[in-house]
Protein backbone atom coordinates (compact mmCIF):
# COMPACT_ATOMS: atom_id res chain seq x y z
CA UNK A 1 0.00 0.00 0.00
CA UNK A 2 2.72 2.50 0.97
CA UNK A 3 4.68 1.82 -2.22
CA UNK A 4 1.54 2.26 -4.34
CA UNK A 5 1.07 5.68 -2.78
CA UNK A 6 4.70 6.82 -2.81
CA UNK A 7 6.41 5.20 -5.78
CA UNK A 8 3.82 4.39 -8.46
CA UNK A 9 2.65 8.00 -9.09
CA UNK A 10 6.25 9.13 -9.70
CA UNK A 11 6.51 6.74 -12.64
CA UNK A 12 3.93 8.84 -14.48
CA UNK A 13 4.84 12.29 -13.22
CA UNK A 14 4.96 13.83 -16.69
CA UNK A 15 1.36 12.79 -17.43
CA UNK A 16 0.15 14.41 -14.21
CA UNK A 17 2.02 17.64 -14.89
CA UNK A 18 0.57 17.78 -18.39
CA UNK A 19 -2.96 17.09 -17.17
CA UNK A 20 -2.90 19.82 -14.53
CA UNK A 21 -0.91 22.14 -16.81
CA UNK A 22 1.76 22.85 -14.22
CA UNK A 23 5.51 22.49 -13.85
CA UNK A 24 5.42 22.13 -10.05
CA UNK A 25 6.71 18.55 -10.00
CA UNK A 26 8.04 18.94 -6.47
CA UNK A 27 4.54 19.29 -5.02
CA UNK A 28 3.51 15.97 -6.51
CA UNK A 29 6.71 14.11 -5.69
CA UNK A 30 7.37 15.55 -2.23
CA UNK A 31 3.96 16.36 -0.74
CA UNK A 32 3.20 12.82 0.38
CA UNK A 33 6.57 12.32 2.08
CA UNK A 34 6.31 15.69 3.80
CA UNK A 35 2.79 14.90 4.96
CA UNK A 36 4.07 11.57 6.27
CA UNK A 37 6.42 13.48 8.57
CA UNK A 38 3.40 15.37 9.90
CA UNK A 39 1.22 12.30 10.34
CA UNK A 40 3.83 9.97 11.85
CA UNK A 41 4.22 11.37 15.42
CA UNK A 42 0.51 11.97 15.78
CA UNK A 43 -0.50 8.48 14.61
CA UNK A 44 2.37 6.80 16.45
CA UNK A 45 1.48 8.25 19.83
CA UNK A 46 -2.24 7.69 19.18
CA UNK A 47 -1.49 4.00 18.58
CA UNK A 48 0.21 3.70 21.98
CA UNK A 49 -2.76 5.40 23.67
CA UNK A 50 -5.75 4.05 21.74
CA UNK A 51 -4.57 0.74 20.27
CA UNK A 52 -2.34 -0.15 17.35
CA UNK A 53 -4.91 -2.04 15.29
CA UNK A 54 -7.44 0.78 15.59
CA UNK A 55 -4.92 3.36 14.42
CA UNK A 56 -3.71 1.14 11.58
CA UNK A 57 -7.29 0.87 10.30
CA UNK A 58 -7.76 4.64 10.62
CA UNK A 59 -4.44 5.22 8.83
CA UNK A 60 -5.47 3.03 5.91
CA UNK A 61 -8.87 4.73 5.66
CA UNK A 62 -7.27 8.19 5.66
CA UNK A 63 -4.97 7.06 2.86
CA UNK A 64 -7.95 5.59 1.00
CA UNK A 65 -9.79 8.90 1.33
CA UNK A 66 -6.75 10.76 0.00
CA UNK A 67 -6.64 8.43 -3.01
CA UNK A 68 -10.31 9.08 -3.77
CA UNK A 69 -9.68 12.83 -3.58
CA UNK A 70 -6.80 12.43 -6.04
CA UNK A 71 -9.06 10.49 -8.42
CA UNK A 72 -11.77 13.16 -8.57
CA UNK A 73 -9.52 16.23 -8.15
CA UNK A 74 -10.44 18.89 -10.75
CA UNK A 75 -7.30 20.96 -10.21
CA UNK A 76 -3.79 20.85 -8.79
CA UNK A 77 -4.78 22.26 -5.38
CA UNK A 78 -7.34 19.55 -4.66
CA UNK A 79 -5.00 16.91 -6.05
CA UNK A 80 -2.24 18.05 -3.68
CA UNK A 81 -4.65 17.89 -0.74
CA UNK A 82 -5.36 14.30 -1.69
CA UNK A 83 -1.64 13.53 -1.80
CA UNK A 84 -1.24 15.10 1.65
CA UNK A 85 -3.94 12.80 3.02
CA UNK A 86 -2.23 9.84 1.35
CA UNK A 87 0.86 10.64 3.42
CA UNK A 88 -0.83 8.99 6.40
CA UNK A 89 -0.21 5.62 4.74
CA UNK A 90 3.49 5.95 5.58
CA UNK A 91 2.47 5.28 9.17
CA UNK A 92 1.08 1.88 8.14
CA UNK A 93 4.65 0.59 7.77
CA UNK A 94 5.79 1.28 11.31
CA UNK A 95 2.39 0.43 12.81
CA UNK A 96 2.52 -2.97 11.09
CA UNK A 97 6.02 -3.51 12.48
CA UNK A 98 4.93 -2.69 16.03
CA UNK A 99 1.90 -5.00 15.79
CA UNK A 100 4.12 -7.86 14.65
CA UNK A 101 6.55 -7.24 17.53
CA UNK A 102 3.63 -7.31 19.96
CA UNK A 103 1.94 -10.44 18.59
CA UNK A 104 5.02 -12.61 18.00
CA UNK A 105 7.96 -13.71 20.08
CA UNK A 106 11.27 -12.13 19.01
CA UNK A 107 12.64 -15.08 17.01
CA UNK A 108 9.58 -14.86 14.76
CA UNK A 109 8.91 -11.12 14.98
CA UNK A 110 12.30 -9.89 13.75
CA UNK A 111 12.28 -11.81 10.43
CA UNK A 112 8.56 -11.06 10.01
CA UNK A 113 9.23 -7.33 10.34
CA UNK A 114 11.75 -7.72 7.54
CA UNK A 115 9.21 -9.39 5.28
CA UNK A 116 6.51 -6.80 5.97
CA UNK A 117 8.70 -3.71 5.58
CA UNK A 118 10.60 -4.81 2.46
CA UNK A 119 8.64 -7.63 0.80
CA UNK A 120 6.69 -5.29 -1.48
CA UNK A 121 9.88 -4.51 -3.41
CA UNK A 122 9.42 -7.81 -5.27
CA UNK A 123 5.83 -6.92 -6.14
CA UNK A 124 6.96 -3.52 -7.41
CA UNK A 125 8.98 -5.17 -10.17
CA UNK A 126 5.82 -6.51 -11.80
CA UNK A 127 3.62 -3.60 -10.72
CA UNK A 128 5.63 -1.13 -12.81
CA UNK A 129 4.84 -3.05 -16.00
CA UNK A 130 1.21 -3.51 -14.96
CA UNK A 131 0.72 0.18 -14.24
CA UNK A 132 2.33 1.12 -17.54
CA UNK A 133 -0.36 -0.80 -19.42
CA UNK A 134 -3.19 0.41 -17.17
CA UNK A 135 -2.17 4.06 -17.42
CA UNK A 136 -1.91 3.78 -21.21
CA UNK A 137 -5.47 2.45 -21.28
CA UNK A 138 -7.23 4.44 -18.53
CA UNK A 139 -4.98 7.40 -17.65
CA UNK A 140 -2.90 8.13 -14.56
CA UNK A 141 -5.94 8.25 -12.23
CA UNK A 142 -6.10 4.45 -12.34
CA UNK A 143 -3.10 4.45 -9.96
CA UNK A 144 -5.16 6.21 -7.31
CA UNK A 145 -8.20 4.02 -7.96
CA UNK A 146 -5.96 1.04 -7.26
CA UNK A 147 -4.55 2.68 -4.12
CA UNK A 148 -8.07 3.41 -2.82
CA UNK A 149 -9.16 -0.19 -3.43
CA UNK A 150 -6.06 -1.57 -1.74
CA UNK A 151 -6.51 0.76 1.23
CA UNK A 152 -10.14 -0.19 1.76
CA UNK A 153 -9.40 -3.91 1.39
CA UNK A 154 -6.46 -3.72 3.78
CA UNK A 155 -8.49 -1.81 6.37
CA UNK A 156 -11.22 -4.47 6.36
CA UNK A 157 -8.66 -7.29 6.53
CA UNK A 158 -6.83 -5.69 9.47
CA UNK A 159 -10.10 -5.13 11.34
CA UNK A 160 -11.24 -8.72 10.82
CA UNK A 161 -8.00 -10.67 11.22
CA UNK A 162 -5.73 -8.80 13.65
CA UNK A 163 -6.62 -8.67 17.37
CA UNK A 164 -6.57 -5.33 19.14
CA UNK A 165 -3.51 -4.44 21.16
CA UNK A 166 -3.58 -5.46 24.80
CA UNK A 167 -0.84 -2.96 25.65
CA UNK A 168 -1.89 0.67 25.76
CA UNK A 169 -0.67 3.71 27.64
CA UNK A 170 -2.97 5.64 29.95
CA UNK A 171 -2.97 9.35 29.29
CA UNK A 172 -4.12 11.99 26.85
CA UNK A 173 -2.90 12.72 23.37
CA UNK A 174 -0.68 15.79 23.16
CA UNK A 175 -2.23 17.03 19.91
CA UNK A 176 -0.54 20.40 20.19
CA UNK A 177 2.89 18.84 20.59
CA UNK A 178 2.29 16.43 17.70
CA UNK A 179 1.21 19.27 15.41
CA UNK A 180 4.20 21.41 16.43
CA UNK A 181 6.62 18.56 15.74
CA UNK A 182 4.98 17.62 12.46
CA UNK A 183 4.71 21.21 11.25
CA UNK A 184 8.33 21.92 12.14
CA UNK A 185 9.56 18.84 10.31
CA UNK A 186 7.38 19.53 7.27
CA UNK A 187 8.57 23.11 6.86
CA UNK A 188 12.26 22.27 7.31
CA UNK A 189 12.01 19.31 4.95
CA UNK A 190 9.93 21.44 2.60
CA UNK A 191 12.70 24.03 2.43
CA UNK A 192 15.25 21.34 1.60
CA UNK A 193 13.20 19.33 -0.89
CA UNK A 194 11.50 22.26 -2.64
CA UNK A 195 14.62 24.42 -2.80
CA UNK A 196 15.43 23.49 -6.40
CA UNK A 197 11.93 24.63 -7.42
CA UNK A 198 11.44 27.79 -5.33
CA UNK A 199 15.08 28.78 -4.72
CA UNK A 200 17.18 28.77 -1.57
CA UNK A 201 17.79 32.40 -0.69
CA UNK A 202 14.58 34.29 -1.41
CA UNK A 203 12.17 35.74 1.12
CA UNK A 204 9.78 32.79 0.89
CA UNK A 205 12.47 30.07 1.29
CA UNK A 206 14.02 31.83 4.29
CA UNK A 207 10.59 32.36 5.82
CA UNK A 208 9.88 28.64 5.37
CA UNK A 209 13.17 27.63 6.99
CA UNK A 210 12.85 30.14 9.81
CA UNK A 211 9.31 29.04 10.55
CA UNK A 212 10.39 25.40 10.69
CA UNK A 213 13.36 25.99 12.98
CA UNK A 214 11.32 28.22 15.29
CA UNK A 215 8.49 25.69 15.43
CA UNK A 216 10.86 22.83 16.30
CA UNK A 217 12.51 24.96 19.00
CA UNK A 218 9.10 25.73 20.47
CA UNK A 219 8.21 22.04 20.31
CA UNK A 220 11.31 21.16 22.35
CA UNK A 221 10.30 23.75 24.96
CA UNK A 222 6.72 22.46 24.94
CA UNK A 223 7.79 18.82 25.31
CA UNK A 224 9.95 19.56 28.33
CA UNK A 225 6.99 21.14 30.09
CA UNK A 226 4.18 18.82 28.98
CA UNK A 227 3.09 16.09 31.41
CA UNK A 228 2.46 13.58 28.62
CA UNK A 229 4.39 14.71 25.50
CA UNK A 230 4.01 12.97 22.15
CA UNK A 231 7.75 12.17 22.36
CA UNK A 232 9.40 12.32 25.77
CA UNK A 233 12.74 13.75 24.67
CA UNK A 234 14.05 13.86 28.24
CA UNK A 235 13.70 10.08 28.51
CA UNK A 236 14.97 8.90 25.13
CA UNK A 237 18.28 7.66 26.45
CA UNK A 238 21.67 7.71 24.79
CA UNK A 239 21.37 4.29 23.08
CA UNK A 240 18.13 5.27 21.33
CA UNK A 241 19.52 8.65 20.30
CA UNK A 242 22.61 6.94 18.91
CA UNK A 243 20.44 4.45 17.04
CA UNK A 244 18.42 7.26 15.46
CA UNK A 245 21.62 9.04 14.45
CA UNK A 246 22.88 5.90 12.72
CA UNK A 247 19.54 5.60 10.87
CA UNK A 248 19.70 9.24 9.75
CA UNK A 249 23.23 8.95 8.39
CA UNK A 250 23.00 5.47 6.86
CA UNK A 251 19.54 5.83 5.31
CA UNK A 252 20.35 9.26 3.90
CA UNK A 253 23.65 8.17 2.33
CA UNK A 254 22.20 4.93 0.93
CA UNK A 255 19.15 6.50 -0.67
CA UNK A 256 21.14 9.41 -2.07
CA UNK A 257 23.08 6.90 -4.18
CA UNK A 258 19.85 6.08 -6.04
CA UNK A 259 19.81 9.65 -7.34
CA UNK A 260 23.41 9.40 -8.54
CA UNK A 261 22.83 6.07 -10.23
CA UNK A 262 19.90 7.44 -12.22
CA UNK A 263 22.02 10.40 -13.35
CA UNK A 264 24.98 8.38 -14.63
CA UNK A 265 23.09 5.36 -15.97
CA UNK A 266 22.71 6.56 -19.55
CA UNK A 267 25.88 8.65 -19.83
CA UNK A 268 27.85 7.23 -22.74
CA UNK A 269 31.53 6.33 -22.57
CA UNK A 270 31.93 8.23 -25.83
CA UNK A 271 31.34 11.49 -23.97
CA UNK A 272 34.67 10.92 -22.17
CA UNK A 273 33.51 12.47 -18.93
CA UNK A 274 35.39 10.03 -16.73
CA UNK A 275 32.20 8.27 -15.66
CA UNK A 276 29.09 6.79 -17.24
CA UNK A 277 27.49 3.36 -17.49
CA UNK A 278 26.16 3.52 -21.06
CA UNK A 279 23.25 1.36 -19.89
CA UNK A 280 20.80 2.03 -22.73
CA UNK A 281 18.74 -1.10 -23.20
CA UNK A 282 19.93 -2.52 -19.85
CA UNK A 283 18.09 -0.26 -17.42
CA UNK A 284 15.89 -3.15 -16.32
CA UNK A 285 18.99 -5.10 -15.38
CA UNK A 286 20.58 -2.11 -13.66
CA UNK A 287 17.56 -1.19 -11.55
CA UNK A 288 15.62 -4.47 -11.44
CA UNK A 289 18.18 -6.89 -9.97
CA UNK A 290 19.29 -4.54 -7.16
CA UNK A 291 15.64 -3.99 -6.17
CA UNK A 292 15.56 -7.60 -5.01
CA UNK A 293 18.33 -6.65 -2.59
CA UNK A 294 15.84 -4.69 -0.48
CA UNK A 295 13.95 -7.89 0.27
CA UNK A 296 17.13 -9.93 0.75
CA UNK A 297 18.52 -7.35 3.17
CA UNK A 298 15.27 -7.01 5.09
CA UNK A 299 14.59 -10.71 5.58
CA UNK A 300 18.22 -11.64 6.19
CA UNK A 301 18.71 -8.88 8.77
CA UNK A 302 15.57 -9.97 10.61
CA UNK A 303 16.87 -13.53 10.79
CA UNK A 304 20.36 -12.39 11.75
CA UNK A 305 19.03 -10.19 14.57
CA UNK A 306 17.69 -13.28 16.31
CA UNK A 307 21.21 -14.77 16.26
CA UNK A 308 23.54 -11.89 17.05
CA UNK A 309 21.16 -9.15 18.20
CA UNK A 310 19.78 -6.10 16.37
CA UNK A 311 22.70 -3.84 17.36
CA UNK A 312 25.31 -6.10 15.75
CA UNK A 313 23.01 -6.55 12.74
CA UNK A 314 22.81 -2.78 12.30
CA UNK A 315 26.61 -2.57 12.34
CA UNK A 316 26.81 -5.33 9.73
CA UNK A 317 24.28 -3.52 7.53
CA UNK A 318 26.15 -0.23 7.57
CA UNK A 319 29.41 -2.08 6.86
CA UNK A 320 27.87 -3.64 3.75
CA UNK A 321 26.57 -0.22 2.72
CA UNK A 322 30.00 1.33 3.14
CA UNK A 323 31.50 -1.34 0.89
CA UNK A 324 28.77 -0.81 -1.70
CA UNK A 325 29.23 2.96 -1.74
CA UNK A 326 33.03 2.70 -1.93
CA UNK A 327 32.71 0.20 -4.76
CA UNK A 328 30.88 2.82 -6.81
CA UNK A 329 34.22 4.59 -7.25
CA UNK A 330 34.79 1.80 -9.77
CA UNK A 331 31.11 1.22 -10.57
CA UNK A 332 30.60 4.79 -11.78
CA UNK A 333 32.24 3.81 -15.06
CA UNK A 334 31.77 0.02 -15.20
CA UNK A 335 28.26 -1.43 -15.46
CA UNK A 336 28.87 -4.88 -13.85
CA UNK A 337 30.43 -3.23 -10.78
CA UNK A 338 27.57 -0.71 -10.63
CA UNK A 339 25.00 -3.53 -10.58
CA UNK A 340 26.89 -5.36 -7.83
CA UNK A 341 27.36 -2.23 -5.72
CA UNK A 342 23.75 -1.17 -6.21
CA UNK A 343 22.67 -4.60 -5.02
CA UNK A 344 24.75 -4.17 -1.84
CA UNK A 345 23.30 -0.72 -1.24
CA UNK A 346 19.75 -2.00 -1.67
CA UNK A 347 20.49 -4.86 0.74
CA UNK A 348 21.65 -2.20 3.18
CA UNK A 349 18.44 -0.22 2.66
CA UNK A 350 16.31 -3.26 3.40
CA UNK A 351 18.38 -4.09 6.48
CA UNK A 352 18.14 -0.52 7.76
CA UNK A 353 14.34 -0.53 7.42
CA UNK A 354 14.04 -3.77 9.35
CA UNK A 355 16.78 -3.33 11.92
CA UNK A 356 15.82 0.26 12.66
CA UNK A 357 12.40 -0.88 13.87
CA UNK A 358 13.76 -3.96 15.64
CA UNK A 359 16.54 -2.14 17.46
CA UNK A 360 14.56 0.95 18.44
CA UNK A 361 11.70 -1.26 19.59
CA UNK A 362 14.03 -3.23 21.84
CA UNK A 363 15.05 -0.05 23.67
CA UNK A 364 11.64 0.98 24.98
CA UNK A 365 8.74 -0.66 26.84
CA UNK A 366 5.79 -2.06 24.93
CA UNK A 367 3.60 0.98 25.59
CA UNK A 368 6.00 3.27 23.67
CA UNK A 369 6.67 1.06 20.66
CA UNK A 370 4.57 2.92 18.11
CA UNK A 371 5.80 6.39 19.07
CA UNK A 372 9.44 5.33 18.85
CA UNK A 373 8.84 3.50 15.56
CA UNK A 374 7.35 6.69 14.15
CA UNK A 375 10.60 8.43 15.05
CA UNK A 376 12.55 5.86 13.02
CA UNK A 377 10.37 6.64 9.99
CA UNK A 378 10.72 10.40 10.42
CA UNK A 379 14.50 10.48 10.88
CA UNK A 380 14.95 8.12 7.93
CA UNK A 381 12.95 10.46 5.70
CA UNK A 382 14.87 13.45 7.05
CA UNK A 383 18.23 11.83 6.32
CA UNK A 384 17.16 10.91 2.79
CA UNK A 385 16.03 14.44 1.94
CA UNK A 386 19.13 16.08 3.42
CA UNK A 387 21.69 13.75 1.84
CA UNK A 388 19.98 13.88 -1.55
CA UNK A 389 20.12 17.66 -1.37
CA UNK A 390 23.80 17.58 -0.39
CA UNK A 391 24.59 15.31 -3.32
CA UNK A 392 22.68 17.50 -5.77
CA UNK A 393 24.47 20.59 -4.45
CA UNK A 394 27.87 18.93 -4.94
CA UNK A 395 27.02 18.02 -8.53
CA UNK A 396 25.64 21.44 -9.42
CA UNK A 397 28.64 23.26 -7.94
CA UNK A 398 31.16 21.20 -9.91
CA UNK A 399 29.49 21.13 -13.32
CA UNK A 400 31.58 21.63 -16.42
CA UNK A 401 30.68 23.07 -19.82
CA UNK A 402 31.02 20.81 -22.86
CA UNK A 403 29.88 22.03 -26.27
CA UNK A 404 27.96 24.83 -24.61
CA UNK A 405 26.04 22.50 -22.30
CA UNK A 406 26.50 22.17 -18.54
CA UNK A 407 27.10 18.54 -17.50
CA UNK A 408 28.10 16.86 -14.27
CA UNK A 409 31.86 16.59 -13.94
CA UNK A 410 33.86 13.56 -12.84
CA UNK A 411 34.99 15.60 -9.84
CA UNK A 412 31.40 16.10 -8.78
CA UNK A 413 30.41 12.46 -9.30
CA UNK A 414 33.34 11.02 -7.37
CA UNK A 415 33.01 13.66 -4.63
CA UNK A 416 29.37 12.62 -4.31
CA UNK A 417 30.41 8.97 -3.89
CA UNK A 418 33.12 9.88 -1.40
CA UNK A 419 30.69 11.86 0.77
CA UNK A 420 28.20 8.98 0.81
CA UNK A 421 30.97 6.50 1.65
CA UNK A 422 32.29 8.67 4.48
CA UNK A 423 28.78 9.13 5.88
CA UNK A 424 28.15 5.36 5.87
CA UNK A 425 31.58 4.76 7.45
CA UNK A 426 30.68 7.20 10.22
CA UNK A 427 27.39 5.39 10.76
CA UNK A 428 29.30 2.11 10.96
CA UNK A 429 31.61 3.44 13.66
CA UNK A 430 28.60 4.61 15.68
CA UNK A 431 26.80 1.30 15.17
CA UNK A 432 29.84 -0.66 16.31
CA UNK A 433 29.88 1.55 19.39
CA UNK A 434 26.34 0.36 20.15
CA UNK A 435 27.48 -3.26 20.19
CA UNK A 436 30.44 -2.49 22.48
CA UNK A 437 28.44 -0.98 25.28
CA UNK A 438 27.88 -2.93 28.47
CA UNK A 439 24.58 -4.85 28.29
CA UNK A 440 23.30 -3.26 31.48
CA UNK A 441 23.21 0.08 29.74
CA UNK A 442 21.10 -1.15 26.85
CA UNK A 443 17.83 -1.36 28.64
CA UNK A 444 14.55 0.37 28.32
CA UNK A 445 13.76 3.09 30.84
CA UNK A 446 13.46 1.69 34.38
CA UNK A 447 9.72 2.35 34.46
CA UNK A 448 9.19 -0.97 32.64
CA UNK A 449 10.30 -4.17 34.33
CA UNK A 450 10.45 -6.00 30.99
CA UNK A 451 13.33 -3.97 29.61
CA UNK A 452 15.48 -5.82 27.10
CA UNK A 453 19.14 -5.75 26.37
CA UNK A 454 19.82 -4.57 22.84
CA UNK A 455 23.25 -6.00 22.48
CA UNK A 456 21.79 -9.52 22.47
CA UNK A 457 18.67 -11.06 20.91
CA UNK A 458 15.66 -11.20 23.16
Amino acid sequence: MADTVLVAPLLFLSQMLEHFQTDQAAWISSSTVLAGALWAPLLGRSADLRGKRRMLVITLLIGCTGSIIAVVAPNMLIFTLGRLAQGAVIASVFLSATIIRELCEPRIAMPAVGIVTTGTAVLNLGAAFLYENLVAEFGFRIIFVTAAALGATAAVAVRVVIPESTTTTPGRLDVGGALLLGAGLVTVLGYISLGPEIGWFGVIPFALLGTGVTTLAYWVRHSRRATDPVIDISNLGRPLLLTLLVIVLATGATQSMDQLLSLIAQVSHEQRLGYGLDAQGMLGLLFGIPAVGVVVGGVLSGWLATRIGPAATLAAATTVGTAGAAGMLTGASWLPAAIACSFLLQCTMGALLTTGFNLAGSLVPADRQAAVSSMVSVVGAFGSVVMTFVGAAVLSSTQTIIDGTAVNSATGVYSYITIATATLATATVLAVGLTRRRPSRFTAPPTDSRAHEIGQPH
